[in-house]
């Protein structure tokens, strides 16, 4: 799978699944499945989060939509946004959870938890 491939489908919504296949391929190529395990692909998505981290480190509370941010520092936070999120479907993939239907069923269940309160 080459860049260009992948920058294909940019123009178009993806699915999580969709990003999951691109993943499987990406690592098939390279023969990477190897060290896809659990284990390594949660400690490299905590490195990861490590590095998102440190974007904010020190700037104290940002404003929604990063009005103040130059280009170059919105691109470095998409980058490392990507790494987790990539990281985070690898993983989910590798343990045999369908993270989409997960997270709706974690969003369904947060509203019983956390009801609207009428006034």
């Amino acid at each position: 799978m080459r860049g260009n491939d992948i920058m294909e489908d940019s123009v178009k919504e993806i699915s999580i699944k969709d990003i999951s296949r691109k993943l499987e391929e990406f690592a098939q190529a390279r023969d990477w499945e190897k060290y896809h395990s659990p284990r390594n692909l949660l400690l490299a998505m905590v490195g990861e989060v490590g590095e998102l981290s440190e974007i904010f480190q020190w700037k104290g509370e940002v404003a929604r939509g990063l009005p103040n941010w130059n280009e170059s520092d919105k691109e470095h936070l998409a980058e490392e946004l990507s790494d987790v999120l990539l990281y985070l479907i690898r993983l989910a993939d590798i343990c045999g959870i369908d993270l989409g239907e997960a997270a709706l069923k974690k969003i369904i269940k947060n509203a019983i938890k956390y009801p609207i309160k009428s006034l």
